[in-house]
């Protein structure tokens, strides 16, 4: 499930937003891992106030750069005034359970808590409202950060990635966090429909996320938006489950520029845009 994004793209897509953008480092397990964070031009006017984070994990094969331009989260972030934080990951790849060792591959759990903390030290944050979202194997990752530190991050994203069994078969805790996926039913890099021994379906996750979060009865909403999007959300008062089904949708960024170079990705829906979509969800949940 590599996700190219060609350098005409980036090219054209480099904004001054992503100018503003910093490329920090830190030391974790004797390696030095990389990531840029982007803070809102408020963030400089208003000294005391603290600010959520965001965590936008990128593709297998893509950048840290890629990732941010590509989903131009930034220009969300200066609407609402959340910083953004695009971890790299090694060889470009995150530790999600398959495709590599789950307890003996890269330490990504480990390195998000290092990188949070040092966030916290370098930047007004606001400990109670730090979410993550994630494309492919970023969006399997950020699923694997709920279901591990769910005392960390109060909601997560995925996009064209649902819940990855080898997480499910290494923890059984019942700590709450909101789950939001987006996913397209002709995604052909990651089934919708799910896949055996890798992933579950999308409405399976969105199942097994309703009854990690104790949401067994009340009200589910149900929405058609525009011609190509069917949402699901349901919650418990706190935390919310919700899924967007996006018929005939591929593994792509909803609202992001439709290119395709060759790959596989299928088309991109306009309906919604996966920015304001993740930002309004995660802004209803705190820890």
């Amino acid at each position: 499930m590599k996700i190219l994004v060609s350098l005409f793209l980036i090219a054209c897509t480099a904004l001054p937003a992503a100018a503003l953008a910093q490329v920090k480092s830190l030391v974790h397990k004797e390696e030095k891992r990389r990531y840029l964070v982007y803070t809102p031009p408020s963030y400089g006017q208003q000294p005391h106030k603290v600010y959520p984070v965001v965590f936008n994990f990128h593709g297998g094969g893509m950048t840290m750069a890629e990732q941010m331009l590509y989903t131009q989260m930034n220009r969300a972030a200066d609407r609402h005034e959340f910083i953004v934080v695009y971890p790299a990951g090694v060889k470009q790849d995150w530790n999600v359970g398959f495709g590599m060792s789950y307890q003996d591959g890269t330490n990504d759990i480990g390195f998000t808590q290092a990188l949070l903390a040092k966030l916290k030290q370098d930047y007004r944050v606001d400990d109670q409202r730090v979410y993550a979202t994630g494309l492919s194997r970023g969006g399997f990752f950020a699923l694997r950060l709920a279901a591990e530190l769910p005392q960390l991050f109060a909601a997560v994203a995925s996009v064209g990635a649902p819940m990855p069994e080898p997480v499910i078969a290494h923890h059984t805790s019942r700590s709450k966090v909101g789950v939001l996926q987006l996913h397209g039913t002709a995604d052909q890099v990651v089934a919708y429909a799910g896949k055996a021994t890798g992933y579950l379906s999308a409405p399976a996750t969105y199942t097994y996320w309703l009854e990690r979060n104790g949401i067994t009865a009340g009200e589910t909403k149900t929405a058609n938006i525009g011609a190509d999007v069917t949402w699901q959300e349901q919650g418990n008062g706190r935390q919310r489950v919700a899924l967007a089904t996006i018929r005939e949708g591929g593994h792509t960024w909803p609202g992001a520029d439709p290119f395709n170079i060759g790959l596989p990705i299928g088309k991109t829906t306009t309906t919604i845009d996966a920015n304001e979509t993740i930002w309004q969800f995660f802004s209803q949940h705190h820890l």
